[in-house]
């Protein structure tokens, strides 16, 4: 990787100029790279010598021209070096080591990208964990498809990661969809009362109704409240579930592991969390109530974990369940939540503190809400229904693709206005079509070769030299940045960003495709380009994979 490179021979300049006595010993630290806005100022610049200049009591740029000096121009990397402005030193990569990115992803095939930035770190990752009372809606799926592929981008630049849905199946929002059933079940047979306070008034209450009857009739009809209640809970429930995981597993997202609050119950672990806390000192009893001492970890108020009552809250719970999480082995635990769950952030990671895992063990990303929109008049109501329009019906209409890829173009801490009808238009404005469009128009054109009988033997680096046009240039330089995105992507919890990178590879295509001909008479220059329109293909499937979107080869 050319920034792993440039960074080697900064330090070994850095050493030769304390060795030779022309900087005074320094601490460098990380030495940071970027890439310059302007063409111009090269491939790669830092910022060194303005970093350690106040240290060694010098100017910025006579550090940076000492330093500029001692490094070796390895004319397999970089081409030139210099030093611009109050002290930067720019890079210039060699024609040599641009082109050969096309050998590299040849090589590594649907690996290339990936790196061991993570140094096999064992993360899981949980979201969704939607409570099993109702179909999802798309605030939910933008959370898969974030969820989904976090998970992925993570995974190519090594960590090890699982993903996890939660499964709220025990406490009062299940209750209160068994009530619901309950009162609809009722109303059916002539039997209609006051619907339940807290109850779920959706049609689709209505339909689960509806087919009991159709299939047990009056069997529950006599049954006393609560016990008619646990019946259609245990009915229902895991039908709800199931088609939750068929809604995601529609949409591409496909879990490692779907974890059941009811099992932290049956098995003890609640109660022995909030034993094992209070038996430490980290709790105590006040009122009646069991009281978590959360604000020696930084929360602004004790939080109660048992009620008066003698039942435990959902803190308790949701302690005992990233104590499980914990006891699996993971380094880390990504928990992603809604925006409304901005102010349980700070509880949780102070009782992470006191359980001895350290706040840093817990990272929650928050995401904001979506608004669907319909050729920029918002939506908000389902033409079939009229209530809140469904994840299912998202997917209907606009297809997995689109709709997981336009959940990822926007960073989760930002609003997303969601277009239905722009995320089904086969046109240029519609972004999944358009890098979809490359991938496809890639496809075709070495269909055509082959057709063509070309010579589609691997091109030699003698053939690489004539990849020279600055389309050709401009296409290779994004093909090298796939590694260093998708490393950023993971680090910052953004995978977002890989829209953006395959929207501007896409670009770079199209003003390639536009520019310069594949298929031509010249052997050597089309063995070239179809080795670099080859490598543009591979590297756009990889993105699309790891956001889980498809590369189609016809559209």
């Amino acid at each position: 990787m050319a920034r792993e490179k440039i960074v080697g021979l900064i330090e070994d300049a850095l050493g030769r100029a304390v060795s030779e006595g022309l900087l005074s010993p320094v601490e460098a630290g990380t030495i940071e790279l970027e890439r310059p806005k302007r063409r111009e100022h090269g491939d790669w610049s830092t910022n060194l010598a303005l970093d350690v200049a106040g240290r060694l009591d010098m100017n910025p740029r006579e550090v940076a021209v000492i330093i500029a000096g001692l490094i070796a121009e390895d004319p397999d990397v970089v081409s030139k070096v210099e030093v611009a402005g109050p002290g930067f030193i720019n890079f210039h990569l060699s024609l040599a080591f641009i082109r050969n990115v096309l050998f590299e992803i040849e090589e590594r095939g649907l690996e290339f990208g990936s790196s061991d930035a993570g140094g096999g770190q064992q993360v899981q990752v949980e979201f969704v964990s939607a409570n099993p009372v109702g179909p999802l809606h798309v605030g939910h799926g933008r959370w898969a498809a974030l969820g989904d592929a976090l998970s992925s981008v993570m995974s190519h630049a090594g960590f090890l990661v699982e993903r996890e849905f939660y499964v709220n199946d025990y406490g009062t929002q299940l209750r209160n969809f068994g009530r619901s059933i309950s009162a609809r079940y009722l109303e059916l047979l002539g039997r209609g009362g006051e619907f339940p306070g807290g109850g779920y008034v959706g049609e689709y209450i209505k339909d689960i109704a509806r087919r009991i009857v159709d299939e047990c009739g009056d069997e529950f009809l006599d049954l006393p409240e609560e016990e008619r209640v646990d019946t259609f809970i245990d009915m229902e429930y895991p039908r709800m579930l199931e088609s939750i995981r068929d809604t995601l597993e529609g949409m591409g997202v496909v879990f490692d592991v779907w974890f059941s609050e009811r099992g932290l119950y049956s098995r003890g672990e609640v109660e022995e969390a909030i034993s094992a806390l209070e038996r430490d000192g980290k709790a105590y009893r006040e009122g009646g109530a069991l009281w978590l001492r959360t604000t020696e970890y930084g929360d602004e108020k004790d939080r109660v974990l048992v009620r008066s009552s003698g039942e435990p809250t959902y803190f308790a719970s949701d302690i005992a369940y990233h104590h499980d999480k914990m006891d699996r082995g993971f380094d880390k635990v990504i928990d992603i939540w809604g925006a409304d769950h901005h102010g349980y952030v700070t509880r949780m990671k102070a009782a992470m503190e006191a359980m001895g895992y350290g706040r840093e063990a817990l990272e929650v990303i928050l995401g904001q809400l979506v608004k669907l929109f319909r050729s920029g008049r918002p939506v908000a109501m389902s033409k079939r229904t009229g209530e809140i329009v469904t994840l299912d019906e998202l997917l209907e209409e606009v297809g997995a693709d689109g709709a997981r890829y336009f959940f990822l173009q926007r960073s989760h801490d930002s609003p997303l206005d969601f277009d239905i009808e722009l995320a089904k238009q086969e046109s240029p404005e519609n972004p999944v079509y358009y890098v979809q469009y490359a991938h496809a128009r890639i496809s075709s054109i070495l269909r055509y070769a082959r057709e063509a009988k070309a010579d589609l033997s691997e091109a030699l680096p003698e053939d690489l030299v004539l990849l020279e046009a600055e389309a050709e240039m401009d296409l290779l330089r994004k093909l090298g940045e796939l590694e260093e995105v998708v490393e950023f992507c993971a680090l910052r919890r953004v995978p977002h960003r890989l829209t953006g990178y395959a929207e501007e590879l896409a670009t770079l295509f199209h003003a390639f495709y536009r520019d310069c001909r594949v298929v031509t008479d010249d052997e050597r220059l089309m063995r070239a380009r179809v080795f670099l329109v080859h490598g543009v293909r591979q590297v756009l499937r990889i993105v699309l994979g790891l956001i889980g979107v498809s590369a189609p080869e016809q559209m």
